[in-house]
């Protein structure tokens, strides 16, 4: 549903915005055209909800979520504005203030929420982008509808940004928004986050508009993602869908002049046109992709926790559990991606073998969503039946072993069910970070307590102290869960105390000022492969890197010298792709053991206590404690000792196709 043109006219003006400007820009446009604010923040929700009284009076409340957490600070300090859908049908509620934020909501029809939120977004987008765990839908209605809301999306953003000003966009929902917003404005800087995982390029290629949504996320100057997997993904996105170059962790493409909107896609053909590491040609455009892992508030919930009364309700919690022996806890999404089937069949099979002893509960919060899609429906009755299942045959009078909450709680009360958890489950199939695992750590200040990871959820890289397991072997989960129930409070504490301390140190205002302090920065003068907040480059040692025409599916096999071809076609071992070369590796040297270790254990000598649980009967693999000598600084890929223009492994990958 499109916006009167006057929707901005009761704007809140931010006093610090409102510098002197000449007035016309360089294209002509006169700047009284341009909004007041210097940060605005693009997100498909309002950080608030709409709330209706017993007499009809709307009203609107803070909305829970990550995202509110991490940037209302800096939305405050900014004074900018927050650009989103309020969540229902009906006409934009315009600009507005609520809880000390410039707010400006976009409305959507019935048939947009239909088409564009159900269908799309939810339909096609999150199912492929989660590893196709169930089948997306392609229908051109949807995508239509897309369309349109992104650019409803994109004219308010233009509406509302002041000269040079720095608009943030995040998530899937709006992939097209920074290319529709850098037609407009050509002054503005742009950053795109999304949350939830870019997935390769196989099952990236199933989407019929796999290129527009290439080129729609290269409107901005920094993309970032919660894996470097996941920019690695898309960077391969960038040469396979589109037919460009990338160079490290950056793509160059030719850019129209100022003011003038829109570029253009061509890959630059002579090496002036494509420039050094020093510097851009004119007309170019540099766009970078890195990871920036969210995080939560550390402090806050830490003093949460500290609250005499959340520490009493842990006490309760356990009292009404009947005080057994040991507490395992979910908390989840209701969401076929979040492994909550996996968990319970693992569960189940350990109350029938009787390894996790006689007084064991496992409390399994399911928040709703998505109720009006029917995988999400049809999920909430296989949940709920196995719960019955499993209730039903082990079971006792005043003892149920599964305490199934179909609800959501408020953080305090989720706050006193991490303290009364022994061992905290998060094992989803697929996911961006998982910021439970994280609250559950933060919360856990008397270093009690177990957390068992999935190896495909983000928050595995950072958390080395965890169990990681692949949940998809339910004997591997299985195992992972007898030895998080079992280990000693020494283990335990060591445990949680490293994992305590990556959060503490890397929490969710490190996250959004290692973003805004990025996207701050000039490209256009410096090392393309320099200042990441990871201390490292995303694809360092990738063998593209030196040539960046190597690999390009214009100019050869789309394959050749591409640093993901063998994970790709050796299934993407998660292990690989998202550890090996990583500074935040807490097993370092990790390249081959990496890779090795996915499939069997990581020992529990290793640095940080990390552990993998997977294949049974085989001797854990040791991983090495450093680079191999003569191998410091350099990464894999590395091309230096190799001769000028062959990547490593070409030829041996073109002489015995069998072997990939």
């Amino acid at each position: 549903m499109r916006e009167p043109d006057d929707a901005a006219s009761g704007q809140v003006q931010s006093p610090d915005d409102q510098a002197a400007a000449p007035d016309r820009d360089e294209a002509g446009r006169e700047r009284a055209d341009y909004g007041a604010y210097s940060l605005v923040l693009v997100a498909s929700r309002l950080p608030v909800d709409r709330t209706e009284s017993s007499a009809g009076e709307a009203s609107w409340r803070p909305s829970p979520g990550g995202l509110v957490t991490a940037l209302e600070p800096v939305m405050r300090s900014s004074g900018g504005v927050w650009i989103g859908w309020s969540g229902d049908a009906g006409p934009a509620p315009g600009p507005f203030k609520a809880g000390g934020l410039h707010l400006v909501g976009i409305g959507l029809s019935p048939e947009e929420i239909r088409d564009y939120y159900e269908g799309f977004c939810n339909a096609t987008l999150w199912p492929l982008y989660h590893d196709v765990i169930a089948p997306p839908r392609f229908h051109r209605r949807w995508w239509d509808s897309y369309v349109a809301v992104n650019r409803y999306f994109a004219e308010e953003a233009d509406r509302q940004a002041g000269p040079g000003a720095t608009v943030w966009v995040h998530d899937y929902q709006l992939q097209l928004v920074p290319q529709m917003l850098r037609e407009r404005r050509g002054d503005v800087r742009i950053g795109y986050f999304t949350h939830i995982p870019f997935p390769g390029y196989e099952i990236f290629a199933q989407l019929p508009w796999r290129r527009r949504i290439v080129e729609g996320l290269l409107g901005a100057d920094l993309l970032g993602f919660q894996r470097r997997s996941d920019a690695a993904n898309f960077l391969r996105a960038c040469r396979r869908a589109a037919g460009l170059m990338t160079r490290g962790a950056t793509v160059r493409v030719l850019a129209s002049g100022p003011g003038e909107g829109g570029y253009s896609l061509r890959v630059p053909a002579s090496r002036a046109e494509r420039g050094d590491r020093a510097g851009l040609p004119a007309g170019m455009r540099e766009i970078r992709a890195a990871a920036f892992p969210i995080s939560v508030d550390s402090a806050e919930l830490g003093e949460i926790v500290q609250r005499a009364e959340v520490r009493a309700r842990a006490k309760e919690i356990r009292q009404v559990l009947g005080q057994p022996d040991l507490v395992l806890l979910g908390v989840d999404r209701l969401d076929y991606t979040k492994g909550i089937l996996h968990r319970l069949r693992a569960y189940g099979e350990l109350l029938s073998e009787g390894r996790l002893g006689s007084r064991v509960v496992l409390v399994q919060v399911a928040s709703p969503t998505r109720e009006r899609v029917e995988a999400y429906r049809a999920l909430r009755d296989e949940v709920e039946l196995t719960v019955s299942r499993i209730n039903g045959l082990y079971g006792e009078l005043g003892y149920p072993p599964i305490h199934y909450l179909h609800q959501s709680y408020p953080r305090e009360e989720m706050a006193a069910l991490y303290l009364a958890a022994d061992v905290m489950l998060v094992t989803p199939l697929r996911d961006g970070m998982n910021l439970v695992a994280k609250e559950y750590v933060a919360c856990r200040d008397d270093e009690a307590g177990a957390l068992v990871l999935s190896e495909f959820a983000g928050a595995a890289d950072e958390l080395g102290g965890a169990f990681l397991v692949n949940p998809h072997d339910i004997e591997g989960l299985k195992d992972a869960i007898v030895r998080a129930a079992t280990i000693t409070p020494q283990e335990a504490r060591r445990r949680m105390r490293a994992m305590r301390r990556r959060v503490r140190d890397h929490d969710v205002a490190h996250w959004a000022a290692s973003f805004r302090d990025m996207l701050a920065r000039d490209t256009s003068a410096r090392d393309p492969l320099a200042g990441d907040p990871l201390a490292g480059d995303p694809l360092a040692g990738d063998p593209l890197a030196g040539d960046p025409l190597a690999g390009d599916p214009l100019a050869g096999d789309p394959l050749a010298g591409d640093p993901l071809a063998d994970e790709v076609l050796a299934g993407d071992s998660p292990a690989r792709g998202s550890l090996a070369g990583d500074p935040q590796n807490p097993w370092p040297g990790g390249g081959s053991g990496l890779s090795r270790g996915h499939l069997g254990s990581r020992s529990p000598s290793s640095q940080n206590g990390g552990e993998r649980h997977g294949l049974h009967g085989q001797a854990p693999q040791q991983v090495p404690d450093g680079p191999r000598q003569g191998q410091a600084g350099r990464g894999p890929g590395d091309r230096r000792s190799l001769p000028r223009g062959r990547g490593p492994g070409r030829a041996d990958r073109r002489r015995d196709p069998p072997g990939r």
